[in-house]
């Protein structure tokens, strides 16, 4: 257990506040003109609420209400709370994509923190992008903080059946191409499908990451799975907000409680959740700006033996407010520690071990958090898949794929890009049956750029018709979190930089083992050479503003997909005086 600092002392923001020289009345006095008193600059904790609150982004929307129940608890605690919005990275709205933005909201967070008089900080999260961002922010500042996330959206319903965000958009999608449902009835559809405040109600992105800030021990136990509108999720917001405040007294760091068993932790959470493959590159990111040595090779060891036990959508049949009702992760950590895949003694936020958080709970329905001898995958972790195709390593997600595709060898069908497939993907003259393998290029983090959620590309419609509804498909982009489908994803290194899946042809025979962790481009190591030292990029490359600075410095999807100046910098949080 870690040794709690001394209190009194003086604190970080004292350094701005604290005193009579010019320098402290230029900060001091500025800040007085919102009506603060003298007295709540005596040295108390001042706490940043870094929120991520916008309306352009939806999942987040309901965040500057929370706010004020952190602000409620930090003063509570005999904290000054203080609140500053920060860069809110949507999946929903950014185009090209939210995680083009993901390290550009984490160095304006960093900063954020860095440079302002921050004692301790609450990251207010919600949407996919924010909750890593955050993450990595507060990481590289090692400062004390802490996570609460915006929860997930109520059910939705059409029809008396359940409808999951994402997951059946790209369903009915489906269906409509399929002619199985008309444009009328997905038009009606929509309505149900976010129907309160909230982020995605299956286990997406971001109820994934909210659940891996949890098993990291980055946020208050039971924060993952209460509905954004549940009263409870406010009481959730303000303890946390007390929270915050004692852990500046203790000083206790992001570097104290995101240790590699903590990663290790997640990567089996993940496992039993039927987690986002989006994870892996999130945490890799995260584990390399605490300096943590983790690789995919980390999620393969650690995930393999895991089984699927969390019953929800798209691997299941609930959403997460049946999973909230269940127990929430507090009850798959405890399944995990009582299978002997848990580090029992990792710190959590809380000041106690993760065990101590968890050891007693209860599970409430066993059709949604399932015994592990009924699980949905008996090895549920993520799949890291490597072979002449992807030397570096890529993903696949085994909850949600379907077992028949598993083992499969089939002729490839290439789509140089995403405009490529839409150009090609729905005429009836493409060359292409339910055997093939789809295999999309230049949607990596340099080549879309940004590293879009397209990997889960639908089907073509006479393959649909025929009531086919899954395919081998093969790319270097993400899925989003929502999607399911035997889906080969981050392959890596990608095409945009000269990675083999950049010289697949079109009738190329290409092989997926799953349970041997294989997948191979059948040609001579001859041919492959030849082609690798042929090719040539045929993308265009920005030239100015952040996507420039992106496309020079971004790193693999292997390693997190992290700009490369930007990893390793923990600590130096105090900025300097410029007065």
């Amino acid at each position: 257990m870690k040794k709690k600092a001394e209190w009194p002392r003086k604190l970080r923001s004292q350094e701005w506040y604290g005193g009579t020289s010019r320098d402290v009345i230029y900060h001091r006095g500025w800040l007085k003109n919102q009506g603060y008193p003298h007295d709540l600059f005596d040295g108390r904790p001042v706490i940043g609420i870094l929120n991520t609150w916008s309306d352009m982004t939806p999942c987040n929307g309901h965040l500057r209400e929370l706010a004020e129940k952190v602000k409620a608890g930090v003063w509570e605690a005999g904290g000054f709370p203080l609140e500053v919005p920060v860069f809110s990275a949507s999946e929903n709205t950014f185009r090209p994509t939210a995680m083009m933005y993901r390290n550009l909201a984490a160095l304006a967070v960093e900063e954020a923190i860095r440079g302002q008089p921050m004692d301790g900080c609450v990251l207010l999260v919600g949407c996919d992008k924010t909750t890593p961002s955050l993450i990595m922010g507060a990481a590289s500042c090692d400062l004390p903080s802490i996570v609460v996330t915006g929860g997930p959206m109520l059910n939705g319903y059409f029809r008396g059946e359940r409808v999951g965000s994402g997951t059946h958009l790209w369903k009915f999608s489906e269906m409509v191409k399929a002619g199985e449902m008309t444009q009328a009835e997905f038009l009606e559809a929509e309505a149900s499908m976010s129907r309160s405040s909230g982020t995605c109600n299956t286990m997406g992105t971001a109820s994934t990451m909210a659940s891996m800030a949890e098993a990291l021990g980055m946020a208050l136990s039971g924060n993952a799975a209460i509905p954004g509108v549940d009263s409870r999720r406010k009481v959730m917001a303000q303890l946390t907000g007390r929270r915050i405040v004692q852990m500046v007294k203790d000083d206790l760091k992001p570097s104290e409680i995101m240790t590699k068993q903590a990663f290790e932790n997640a990567i089996r959470t993940n496992a039993a959740i039927g987690g986002s493959t989006n994870a892996v590159i999130h945490l890799l990111a995260i584990a390399g700006r605490v300096g943590i040595d983790l690789s995919l090779d980390d999620w393969d060891r650690c995930g393999r033996d895991v089984p699927t036990i969390v019953n929800l959508m798209p691997s299941g049949k609930y959403l997460m407010e049946e999973f909230f009702y269940a127990g929430g992760l507090p009850v798959v950590l405890k399944r995990l520690g009582e299978a002997g895949l848990l580090h029992k003694d990792a710190l959590t936020v809380s000041g106690e071990t993760v065990w101590d958080e968890v050891k007693d709970v209860v599970n409430w329905n066993e059709d949604v958090i399932l015994p592990a001898e009924k699980a949905l995958t008996a090895s549920g972790g993520i799949v890291v898949l490597r072979g002449n195709l992807a030397p570096k390593g890529a993903v696949l997600k085994p909850s949600a794929a379907s077992p028949h595709l598993l083992v499969h060898k089939g002729r490839a069908v290439v789509f140089e890009d995403i405009d490529d497939y839409k150009a090609k993907i729905n005429d009836d003259n493409l060359d292409i049956d339910e055997t093939c393998i789809m295999v999309m290029k230049n949607c990596g983090p340099k080549g879309y750029p940004g590293m879009a959620e397209v990997g889960n590309m639908g089907l073509p419609p006479k393959v649909l018709k025929k009531g086919i509804l899954d395919m081998v498909r093969i790319s270097d982009a993400r899925m989003s979190g929502t999607a399911y489908g035997t889906v080969v994803l981050h392959t890596s290194p990608e095409a945009a930089v000269g990675g083999p899946l950049a010289v697949v042809k079109n009738g190329d025979m290409i092989e997926l083992d799953v349970p041997n962790r294989r997948l191979h481009l059948d040609i001579s190591g001859e041919e492959l050479a030849r082609r690798l030292a042929e090719w040539q990029p045929n993308h265009d490359l920005p030239t100015s503003g952040y996507a420039f600075l992106h496309q020079q410095h971004v790193e693999g999807a292997d390693t997190g997909a992290d700009l490369d100046f930007l990893k390793g910098c923990r600590g130096n949080a105090v900025g300097k005086d410029s007065h």
